[in-house]
């Protein structure tokens, strides 16, 4: 790893006292401060902290090894940091979050193994190549069938969104006639090969290489073709003193021999084998944290969702129509999108609206805490409408008021009602954690998809927290119904 302080290089740095001698002597000869003397010190990135936005499985490029991202984006980026005196925040995202993350500027930059194209310059403003890329195919080990491009007529190819590899495939399934299906990760695209989903995959060959050499469980059967060249991403028109800094810290790199070592590091690596109680055990602090995060997302969403769905349950019980339309208005909008659409919404595109950043687990915590309270709206309402009206009317003719009625006589009533239904829209709400996995929240899912993006044993993988989940949910039902019995017969 990059270690040992060294002193910040690079012209720009030198700007600053420059500018602030050849002023001082402005003002001592009487010289007007135009011109040379009165221009002002360009921004340096010295100083500053980024937050940089990357992948969350594309290795060797980023990966998680006893639980540290990793890799050679994040070698490179961390030894440019330093060497040029800035700081970075690394948010693991994935790809296609990543990007919208940048656009939406809860990032500073993108480093993903992202390749520099025409149609990606339109959009954002790219460092100097730091890796050249190519493109090859991969067949399942047993596959003795696909040995080139020729053999793929009529068959299926998996790729990994936004990647070199799926441009590649797409230009030439037409030549081949094959068709294309798109993956989120390199692991899930290869565990399609390897199902029989798909008959090859297309992939960046260092990621590639990096799978065969962990076991993947597929080969390679073409040469590389060329491919594009990968670069730090920045918004177009801004921070153009990170970019610099990066520029001129990859030389500096370069020159000293750092680059090739973090290169050879990692492209001839593969992950070691470990048994299946090795892979328990040597994921449990991963695993603990995201079951943590996800207990705690759950808990704080369920709190707000109980509160909106108490709220808006009696708006839609109102006599009031302008309380009934809020809230069937407000149910019809969580209930009538999908959880995913509202998570991208709450995380990317909330923040263009306000111009403030919001974080993951608010942004998470919005979005399940919004959703189970249009369910829970429901909820209270069914609860109340489905004690006999005769109650209230027997209630009214003893001469106790509305709000009485409804305290002493319809509530208690309508809570052993909804007790049930409450308790399945926590369980549902604890299994929706998994879907913030798509905005870089670390919840169990989240975690395990770091795990089987390094080692490929994704069913193994799956199965420890289809487990763990498994077990919280008995658990916490079981703790309801004790409560429920307890409180409600």
């Amino acid at each position: 790893m990059h270690t040992g302080k060294r002193a910040p290089r690079g012209r720009a740095r030198f700007a600053a006292p420059f500018i602030a001698v050849t002023a001082a002597l402005a003002l001592l000869l009487g010289v007007p401060a135009t011109g040379a003397f009165a221009a002002e010190a360009p921004k340096t990135a010295e100083g500053e902290s980024y937050s940089v936005g990357t992948d969350t499985t594309f290795a060797p490029f980023e990966f998680r090894q006893d639980g540290e991202l990793v890799g050679i984006d994040m070698d490179l980026i961390n030894a440019i940091a330093e060497e040029e005196g800035f700081s970075v925040d690394i948010r693991s995202l994935g790809f296609d979050a990543a990007l919208q993350a940048l656009q939406s500027n809860q990032v500073d930059g993108v480093i993903a193994g992202m390749s520099i194209t025409e149609e990606r310059r339109k959009v954002f403003d790219f460092s100097d190549p730091y890796f050249e890329s190519g493109i090859q195919m991969a067949v399942a080990e047993s596959n003795n069938d696909v040995s080139g491009y020729e053999d793929l007529a009529g068959q299926r190819v998996a790729v990994k969104t936004g990647t070199e590899g799926q441009t590649f495939a797409e230009s030439i399934k037409d030549q081949y006639g094959f068709t294309v299906v798109a993956f989120a990760q390199s692991a899930q695209m290869y565990d399609d090969v390897k199902s029989g989903g798909s008959v090859a995959v297309f992939d960046d060959y260092p990621v590639l290489a990096y799978g065969v050499a962990s076991g993947n469980g597929l080969k390679t059967v073409t040469e590389k073709e060329a491919g594009s060249s990968y670069g730090f991403a920045v918004n177009k028109g801004t921070s153009p003193e990170l970019l610099e800094a990066f520029n001129s810290g990859l030389a500096e790199l370069k020159a000293s021999g750092e680059y090739d070592e973090i290169l050879d590091r990692y492209l001839e690596a593969g992950a070691k084998d470990s048994s299946f109680w090795s892979l328990l055990t040597e994921n449990i602090p991963a695993f603990a944290k995201g079951m943590g995060l996800t207990l705690l997302a759950t808990a704080l969403s369920l709190v707000f969702a109980l509160i909106l769905g108490v709220l808006f349950g009696f708006f839609k019980v109102s006599s009031n129509v302008i309380l009934r339309g809020i809230a069937t208005t407000y149910v019809s909008i969580f209930r009538g999108t999908p959880v995913l659409v509202q998570a991208f919404f709450f995380y990317f595109g909330l923040p263009q609206l306000i111009g403030q950043p919001v974080d993951v687990l608010t942004a998470g915590v919005l979005t399940l805490s919004l959703n189970a309270g249009a369910y829970m709206t429901e909820i209270v309402r069914g609860g109340i409408q489905s004690v006999d009206p005769g109650q209230m009317e027997a209630a009214r003719s003893l001469g106790l008021g509305y709000g009485k009625t409804m305290q002493k006589v319809i509530i208690p009533q309508a809570v052993k009602i909804m007790t049930p239904s409450f308790i399945n829209q926590f369980v549902i709400t604890l299994k929706d954690t998994s879907l913030l996995a798509v905005i870089g929240f670390a919840e169990l899912t989240y975690q395990a998809q770091q795990i089987y993006a390094v080692n490929f044993r994704t069913a193994e993988v799956l199965l420890i927290v289809g487990a763990l989940y498994f077990i919280v949910i008995t658990l916490l039902t079981k703790l309801a119904d004790v409560l429920d019995k307890r409180f409600n017969k």
